[in-house]
Formats: C-alpha cells, structure tokens, sequence
C-alpha cells in the first residue's frame, strides 16, 4: 500500500511538473501573440485627486471618534460649501486655486525612471500656469550614471524655464545624481534624517591582466585614437592611461560643481563638493536644502490651499520584456542581499 502511495505521488508530481510547464508556454505564447496584434504598448497616465485622498483618510478617523449629532454637523457644513461652489460655478465666479503636479522618481544607476518623467512633465507643461502652479517632486536617489541622471536633471530644467514652480522634497536620499537633479528645484525640503549631498564623482573597474598573463591566454585591443580606451578590464593599463582616466573624472566633477553653483548660487560649493554627504539637518546649514519638512507634511499644507493631482505615468512593457527584467532583478536581488550585509544600520 506505502509503495502504491509512493509511485501515485511520484506520478503525481509529474503531472503537476507538465501541466504548469505547457501552461506557462501557453501564457507566453498567448502574450507573444497579443502583442503581435499591438497589445503590448499601451500607455496611460494616471491621475490621482490628493484632496479627496487626504480627506478620505480624516473621514475614516472622523466615523470612529465623532457622534451622530457631530456627523449631522460636518455633513450640513459640507453640503452649504458644495452649494456654494456650484452656484459660484454657474456664474462662473469659481476661485481659481493654484494646482500642484506631485510627481515621483525612484531612481536607480541608470535612472531608468527619466523615460516616465519626461512624459509627466511633458504633459504638466501644456496645461500649468506659470507663476501660478507647482510641481512637487518627491525624490530618492543615491545616484548613478552621468548621463542618465543629466538627462533627469536636464527634465526638470524644462519647468524653470518655463516658469512653473518646482519643489523637490527628499525624505530618504538625494546623494550624486540625486542631488545634481534636486539642486535645479526653486525650493529643496528634506527630512531631518534624509541624506543629501555627495557632489563627486567615482569609478572604478577591476583588471584582470596578470590572471590572464597566469593562465597563458593572450588579449589583444585595437583602438584608432590614443586615448579610445584608458583602462580595460583585460589588457594592462598604462600610467597614460591612468593619468587621462583620472582628468576625465576631474572635468566631470568640475561640470558636476559648475552646474549645482549655477542653480544654487549661495552655496560655499568647494565646501560642499567633497564627495561627503550630510543628512538633513546638517544639509540646511550648509544651505544644501531650504526646509526641514517630510513630503506628507509639505503635500498637506499645500492641499489646503491648491488642487493637488498627483500624476504617475505608466507604459505596458511588453511580456518578453518582463520576463527578461524580472530574471535581471531576481540576479540583482541575489547580489544586493550580499552587499547589504556590509552597509552601515540603525543598531
């Protein structure tokens, strides 16, 4: 009986194995389909109304803490205004509140969010009134790529020109990049403990020629130019090349400095421009950031006064592409959770 138990789970387990394996080629066959049909690129922009959203949550304290007769109060108080504000509307005497675009970048090392932020800025352009609305960026990034992250730096500069109010608020990290895109904004709000600054620039590689040399295998690079290539990661690097690669850093970093000066004119920027970072507090004396606030308390203050929408956009990536990006993050993950191990924590 034990041994019929045994081959009919064996069996079992089989069968499951297949029919999850020709499901799963289904589904990807479905989706290759669909996508070849033109499904597979829509995008949308999300709009949320912050106002109703803030007001839901008190609305939810308000039924555990507020009687009847308090209830009644609230709900005619509310009526009176609603009937006001449609009759203001009929005759088209309307308040014209100032709006606020809230938006958000997460950014990672290439800042791969810029492809979204470009389209919502984009979009708040044709639509803001200058002098009138803000835009608030909720920022975190400890930095990346140059180029990516001018890119991002070079989208925000699209709303000063056309003079459109930008915040930028950082409640947990603007470090490099991250910075170099929140010193664009008119106004920087940070938390007490958020971290701030690291105007420098870094790179590094490893090199692997005397391994190669050891194992006999022979490596062999072509350029046109002297200096194509400064340091590789197999052939042996010259003092030349060390030397060039070292200016190439310096210039970055002189336009890096440049940039931030230009936009926030009163910083001390050789003081600053270390390569150190501050949190919160220390970031205010050095004049790196103008107010000691999180993003929820900025957003609603502001929503007292203004329409706040908040604005998120959104492309369907393709399946292929998911599956591709979701085995890449499960790689990343895998290596994050060993470098995570030697960061300094909260003990």
């Amino acid at each position: 009986m034990s041994e019929f138990l045994t081959q009919y789970a064996l069996f079992f387990a089989k069968a499951l194995t297949w029919v999850i394996a020709v499901g799963g080629l289904a589904i990807l066959i479905f989706g290759l389909a669909r996508e070849a049909r033109g499904g597979g690129g829509a995008e949308r922009l999300d709009i949320r109304n912050l106002n109703r959203r803030y007001e839901r949550l008190a609305d939810a304290i308000r039924d555990e803490v507020l009687d009847e007769a308090q209830h009644k109060a609230l709900e005619k108080e509310r009526q009176a205004d609603e009937k006001k504000r449609r009759k203001q509307a009929k005759k088209g005497q309307s308040p014209d509140k100032p709006r606020v675009y809230a938006l958000q970048f997460h950014g990672d090392l290439q800042a791969s969010a810029v492809d979204s932020l470009r389209e919502e800025i984009s979009a708040v352009l044709q639509v803001a009134r200058p002098g009138q609305d803000e835009v608030v960026l909720q920022l975190e990034s400890e930095g990346g790529m140059v180029h990516g992250y001018g890119l991002a730096a070079s989208q925000l500069v699209r709303l000063r020109s056309a003079g459109i109010g930008l915040t930028v608020a950082i409640d947990k990290v603007a470090a490099s990049g991250g910075y170099l895109m929140a010193c664009v904004a008119d106004r920087i709000v940070a938390a007490p403990f958020a971290i701030v600054g690291s105007i420098g620039v870094v790179a590094q590689l490893p090199n692997f020629h005397r391994l190669l040399q050891r194992m006999n295998v022979d490596y062999e690079l072509h350029t046109a130019g002297d200096f194509k290539r400064t340091l590789t990661l197999f052939g042996e690097n010259t003092d030349a090349g060390r030397e060039k690669f070292r200016e190439e850093i310096e210039q970055t970093h002189a336009l890096f400095k440049r940039f931030v000066a230009d936009y926030r004119p009163s910083l001390e920027i050789e003081r600053v421009a270390t390569g150190e970072h501050w949190f919160g507090s220390q970031a205010l004396e050095l004049g790196l950031v103008d107010l000691l606030q999180t993003s929820d308390d900025y957003l609603l203050a502001r929503s007292r006064e203004a329409d706040l929408l908040g604005l998120s956009f959104r492309r369907r990536q393709r399946l292929t592409q998911r599956l591709s990006e979701g085995l890449v993050r499960l790689g990343l993950g895998l290596r994050r959770s060993v470098e995570e191990t030697a960061l300094p924590r909260w003990r």
